[in-house]
């Protein structure tokens, strides 16, 4: 639970389209909502930010203090967030900058709020520097009217997450070979915090979105379609196995520091093939039995 002067800071915030005043008056302010790692439960806090062009960036000062802030760890467990800014709301996926880009950021962030250098030089870790990418300009979203509507909506996303770990992947191929002729500064070993926390979010996507189908949506529709028994069977087949997809996919980019590209690709190819065809299966069996069921749901 936020403090009570943190409280009163949301409250505040929340009632005046991001416009506090006391302490903060004047400061560029956001609420940044995370996912306890330990319990599962959202958690708002409000932070100070430098914006970089289409970014948002917030640091992990906790004031200079000894330890990363809670916030910090909950987006490491957790990278999908929820954002306020001013009258605006996002989700977006926390990532954390490295090596080379996280001090040049960091110097991006204390030539507009020094302060922030005081908690630096207070402490022997290095702050985090975490980037939130802002919404881009794009076509209105279409209505989600039906149940149909909303599982289009998710599929989508999981869709665009797939897609944005090949451009990752490919740009870390990039500068890997930028690096091999000796032109630029390789990526950071290991697992970039990129293609990591991308990953991460997807598979906790994906994981929530089959537990919630396989809980309740499969059983009720069973309940009115119950010759569709063997799709139903099926589906559910198909989450465990995409399970361990889920879990092949996170060692494969976990290896992606020292993986030959084109085995790499092949093997993403390969998996993201398996995932994209268990979602246009769903698709095809399952979008009109929900075109009727209203979304959200009716008391």
């Amino acid at each position: 639970m936020p403090s009570a002067f943190q409280q009163s800071v949301i409250d505040e915030f929340r009632a005046n389209a991001g416009r506090v005043g006391g302490p903060f008056a004047g400061s560029d302010l956001l609420l940044l909502t995370t996912t306890g790692a330990r319990t599962g439960r959202p958690h708002t806090t409000p932070l100070g930010h430098v914006r970089d062009g289409e970014r948002l960036l917030v640091v992990g000062s906790n004031l200079g203090a000894p330890h990363h802030p809670d916030w910090y760890h909950n987006l490491l467990a957790h990278p999908s967030v929820h954002v306020e800014l001013g009258d605006q709301e996002f989700e977006t996926i926390a990532v954390p900058a490295e090596g080379s880009r996280r001090d040049e950021l960091f110097a991006r962030v204390v030539a507009e709020a020094p302060g922030y250098a005081e908690y630096q030089a207070a402490t022997d870790r290095t702050l985090p520097v975490v980037v939130l990418e802002l919404p881009g300009p794009r076509a209105p979203a279409p209505a989600v009217t039906s149940l149909a509507d909303k599982l289009t909506e998710v599929h989508t996303w999981l869709r665009g997450q797939l897609a944005q770990v090949h451009a990752e992947t490919e740009a870390h191929f990039a500068a890997r070979a930028v690096a091999l002729r000796g032109t630029g500064t390789p990526p950071p070993p290991g697992l970039g915090l990129q293609i990591r926390q991308r990953c991460l979010a997807f598979c906790q996507a994906l994981e929530f979105h089959h537990t919630a189908e396989d809980g309740h949506m499969f059983p009720a529709m069973e309940g009115y379609h119950p010759h569709l028994r063997p799709v139903f069977e099926r589906l559910r087949e198909e989450h465990r196995s995409i399970a361990a997809v889920q879990s092949a996919l996170a060692a494969l980019l976990a290896g992606v520091a020292v993986a030959e590209p084109d085995d790499f690709r092949a093997e993403l190819a390969r998996m993201t093939e398996q995932l994209t065809a268990h979602l246009a299966y769903e698709e095809a069996e399952i979008l009109p039995l929900l075109a009727d069921v209203p979304w959200p749901p009716t008391p």
